[in-house]
């Protein structure tokens, strides 16, 4: 039960990633984002790409630290994922959702909009990668550290967690006190009122894009690390993401981590009842319960 909850805590450290652009995303742009899950998958193709193909051919250094997964290759792609999934993120809400909301769209044909994206950004990953399962590096061992009370443990578990925890409290210094950052809390809170200050909504649109596509694309990446990539992991991963961002209060970021961790945790426990193909199930029953019991998440109003 010990190692269950240990390995809950670093999925959920990966989901908690992913949702909390979900819900900056949402607080900020007023609309449920489907294509979450797909840039997710997108960020860690990305980084298949640059670890495999172009890396080799630039003579980056292939070693790496110990017994784990990271080495300059994985450090390197990470942000250089990151910012290329942002871009297209970018791209997609100044060509596809922009004249929706010039248009004054209603959010529920934004959110068809973006569930139209996703579906792009999966058939691109199956026409450049195709679509079988895929490992960052083929062959590798990973030897498991044998912990405390029968608790096995990876060391690219530990490096998981602890990159998830430094992009969180990074997160949460950048939101409390940056100039950009409270304009963006300013912005979700009332972008009407926001724009009246002198406040650029349009600037914090676009890093509200990059910030949330380039915790998707790492959380992505960390995932493929952990286990194998598909074209449709990042799929998987919505349910967990949304019922995460909603456990948390839609709209608050830190909300989302501890419903990420939440979710990942319980999703895990699962397994000792259910078949491990039932844990988006889980996640979802978990989101209707909140629903029905308090809608409003775990920590009351947006933030």
């Amino acid at each position: 039960m010990l190692e269950l909850i240990v390995y809950g805590i670093i999925y959920g450290s990966i989901i908690a990633l992913g949702a909390i652009g979900v819900t900056l995303i949402y607080g900020i742009l007023r609309f449920a984002n489907f294509a979450h899950g797909d840039l997710m998958s997108l960020g860690a193709y990305m980084a298949l790409f640059l670890i495999q193909v172009l890396f080799p051919m630039l003579g980056v250094p292939q070693e790496r630290f110990g017994g784990t997964s990271f080495g300059w290759p994985l450090i390197l792609a990470l942000p250089l994922a990151a910012a290329g999934t942002a871009l297209v993120a970018i791209a997609l809400d100044q060509f596809f959702y922009r004249p929706l909301r010039v248009r004054r769209a209603s959010p529920v044909i934004l959110a068809m909009a973006s569930l139209g994206a996703a579906f792009i950004v999966r058939n691109l990953i199956y026409i450049f990668w195709g679509p079988d399962k895929i490992n960052y590096f083929p062959g590798l061992v990973r030897p498991a550290w044998q912990l405390p009370f029968e608790v096995r443990l990876r060391p690219d578990e530990l490096i998981i967690f602890g990159v998830a925890l430094v992009l969180v409290v990074s997160l949460y210094l950048f939101l409390q006190k940056t100039k950009l950052g409270k304009a963006m809390r300013a912005t979700a809170d009332n972008p009407d009122l926001a724009r009246i200050t002198g406040i650029n909504t349009e600037w914090v649109r676009i890093w509200t894009w990059i910030i949330g596509a380039g915790l998707a694309a790492i959380a992505g990446i960390l995932y493929g690390v952990n286990a194998l990539l598909y074209p449709e992991m990042g799929w998987g991963f919505l349910l967990p993401l949304f019922a995460a961002a909603i456990l948390g209060t839609v709209g608050n970021p830190y909300g989302a981590l501890v419903g990420g961790l939440i979710i990942g945790i319980v999703q895990r426990f699962s397994t000792l009842w259910l078949n491990p193909a039932y844990q988006p199930a889980v996640a979802f029953l978990v989101l209707i319960v909140v629903l029905l019991v308090r809608p409003q998440g775990l920590f009351g109003g947006r933030s």
